[in-house]
């Protein structure tokens, strides 16, 4: 899944959001584009599990 962070500016940010992915899925594939704001994830976790998680957190995330 693609999903765009419009929030996620900086390496702490991108870290915060692994962090988060990995508490959901600790075997999922993550790859961010800081710049483009963008994370792929390889994960088993659905779009749902993973957009809920990340705007508890503060980072909402739209699909792309």
């Amino acid at each position: 899944m693609k999903l765009w962070i419009g929030n996620m500016k900086c390496g702490g940010c991108a870290r915060g959001v692994t962090a988060i992915i990995h508490d959901i899925d600790s075997n999922s594939k993550i790859d961010i584009d800081l710049v483009a704001k963008v994370v792929s994830i390889e994960t088993i976790a659905s779009v749902e599990q993973m957009t809920a998680a990340l705007a508890k957190a503060g980072f909402p995330a739209q699909v792309q």
